[in-house]
């Protein structure tokens, strides 16, 4: 993929920051509010909850950081892609709680589903070189 138009390069780069800014704020949210997260992934029937949590935020924070630096573009991309449609799928099942809940719940599914559509984008491209990344991977 060449990135030939005028600015395409800073737009990619800007959709980079914007994208993998966020989900390493997301992550970093489990951290520091993992003490309302854990019951509500318990809740959610997730095995070993606080584990859950964790680990999910590790992924949100690690992978998001490797986006924006554009390093392991497929391994961040691929993981946060997976992620998110569990997530969506697990979490956020809004067709299965009370009605007063279903509408906080579909926007969180919907949100899910729609970064894991810019996960899926990210990989599409995660083979070419990025500009204004660090350019290392392991594909």
């Amino acid at each position: 993929m060449a990135f030939e138009t005028a600015g395409a390069a800073e737009v990619f780069l800007l959709g980079r920051v914007l994208f993998g800014g966020i989900l390493a704020f997301m992550g970093l949210n489990h951290f520091l509010n993992g003490d309302q997260m854990i019951p509500y992934a318990e809740m959610k029937g997730l095995p070993a909850p606080a584990l859950s949590v964790y680990f999910s935020g590790g992924l949100l924070a690690f992978s998001g950081v490797l986006l924006v630096l554009g390093a392991y573009p497929v391994l961040a991309a691929g993981a946060l892609a997976t992620f998110l449609v569990g997530s969506a799928l697990t979490m956020h099942d809004f067709w299965a709680v009370p009605e007063d809940q279903q509408q906080d719940e579909m926007t969180q599914f919907l949100k899910n589903v729609a970064m894991a559509g810019g996960a899926f984008a990210l990989l599409a491209v995660a083979g070419t070189n990025w500009p204004y990344s660090l350019g290392v991977g392991l594909f």
